[in-house]
């Protein structure tokens, strides 16, 4: 990357949060309610080191800061984690997984083959994968952290009352984004987690030391074949393409990073803190929606996380697990629900301003040729079609909670439907065909009897 584009990138950053402090701290709490319920229970599961990730999760938060400018989030691998924790898998197993699955992404990366994957999958997929996405953020906030609970259960500092109060907070504040709501929702959080646990949980001093882990064959064999391999359709999709697709929609006077870029960033966050007992992580779309949702509008948010990430990792390390447990439920749940509102949004452009849309103004010219770029004209036809593929991708996803599932449903949708159009297009062209060949058939007798005609004449001199 230019150092002329860092130099860019760092003012946009030092600009944005000069202008908006509060928003960018609270934005960078964002995508709590993803990181912190997995994040735990990896850690009570001893499947990952908590001191090891806060450090080396917070140093990604600080460089993707930097490099990209945006507030692109460090997040748990989900399929990785939702193995690990059912399977009780050890911390070699669990960092060979993402071994697996960064490997295979940075394969991805060097080699182009990201590139092509941009290119070759529809917009409608790329969009039905986001809003799946982030309706799957919306029913992991509801079965997972709210419906659980009771209106007094399961204590006074966590209920659905709380929910109420958080949901009815966050409507009143959505035309007021100098409202920290995030981080005013982090703090009261922290209160209450700290309150239930009382004196005798408390976070205590604890210097980290770190240490290493090396898998023997069995636990790569196990972590790779189990859990790294599952996790690799969702990582491309919804961790590299569909974040930088949401980049360009969300910050678009920010160069939007690459998919290999991004691709690269993945791979070696996971190959160089995995030795060391750190959670497989990756950037998520619907983190980065979230960050957004509560303010981020820049790198500095992120860079902020990364700081008090590795401050606490330093000094506090394991004896957190006790205080983050506690953390209420209800406003977690809140948060995510409206993290997995502002990511679906994305699917609101599909027929109006998405990138495939945009053409060069002067049709013998590219884009990049020309310079200037209009949007293109769908028939009511086509428009159909995009919705029509994209809810089939995000059916697949919902029904059977997998990207691959939708993706692969949406493509064959698409499919589907350029074979329709191509064999409806020969139909078509069929008559014209034929009467071409009629008239060519025509003039070849007409120009036969001619011939033979002449030739009887020259006969008839010739006697």
């Amino acid at each position: 990357m230019p150092f002329t584009q860092l130099r860019r990138l760092h003012a946009n950053n030092v600009a944005t949060f000069r202008s908006s402090p509060l928003s960018e701290i609270s934005g960078s709490f964002g995508d709590l309610g993803t990181l912190l319920p997995l994040m735990i229970a990896l850690a009570v599961n001893n499947s990952i080191s908590l001191s090891t990730t806060l450090v080396f999760s917070g140093l990604w938060n600080i460089l993707t800061g930097v490099v990209f400018g945006i507030p692109l989030p460090v997040q748990p691998m989900k399929a990785i984690a939702a193995v690990a924790i059912a399977r009780n898998f050890s911390v070699e197993e669990t960092v060979s997984a993402g071994f697996t699955t960064a490997g295979f992404v940075f394969i991805f990366s060097v080699t182009g083959m990201l590139r092509w994957f941009t290119r070759v999958i529809p917009t409608p997929v790329v969009k039905g994968i986001q809003v799946g996405a982030g309706l799957s953020l919306v029913l992991s906030a509801g079965t997972s952290l709210l419906q659980p609970l009771g209106w007094t259960t399961p204590n006074f500092a966590d209920n659905l009352i709380w929910a109420l109060f958080a949901f009815i907070a966050l409507l009143l504040t959505q035309k007021t984004p100098k409202v920290p709501y995030a981080l005013l929702t982090f703090i009261l959080g922290l209160f209450l987690s700290l309150i239930i646990v009382g004196s005798y949980n408390l976070p205590f001093f604890k210097i980290w030391h770190p240490r290493t882990f090396v898998p023997d064959w069995a636990a790569f064999k196990t972590g790779a074949l189990d859990a790294g391999l599952g996790q690799i359709p969702l990582t491309t999709l919804n961790s590299i393409i569909a974040v930088s697709y949401l980049s360009a929609d969300l910050l678009p006077h920010i160069p939007t990073p690459s998919v290999t870029s991004i691709g690269i960033s993945v791979a070696l966050m996971n190959l160089i803190g995995g030795w060391f007992g750190a959670m497989p992580v990756c950037h998520g779309s619907g983190g980065l929606a979230a960050q957004y949702r509560f303010g981020s509008k820049s790198g500095s948010s992120i860079i902020l996380l990364g700081l008090f990430k590795i401050i606490l990792g330093l000094l506090f390390g394991e004896s957190l697990v006790g205080s983050l447990r506690e953390y209420p439920k209800s406003l977690l749940g809140v948060m995510v629900l409206a993290a997995g509102l502002e990511l679906a949004k994305v699917g609101e452009s599909l027929n109006y301003g998405a990138r495939d849309l945009w053409e060069a103004s002067d049709p013998t010219t590219s884009p990049e040729q020309s310079g200037l770029k209009q949007q293109k004209i769908l028939s009511d036809e086509e428009r159909k079609e995009r919705w029509m593929v994209m809810f089939m991708t995000i059916g697949g996803l919902l029904a059977f909670k997998n990207d691959g599932v939708g993706f692969i449903a949406g493509m064959l949708c698409h499919g589907a439907y350029q074979l329709s159009n191509a064999w409806v297009e020969w139909g078509s062209r069929r008559p014209s065909v034929a009467a071409t060949a009629r008239k060519s058939r025509r003039a070849r007798e007409v120009t036969t009897i001619e011939e033979e005609e002449e030739q009887m004449l020259l006969d008839g001199d010739a006697h």
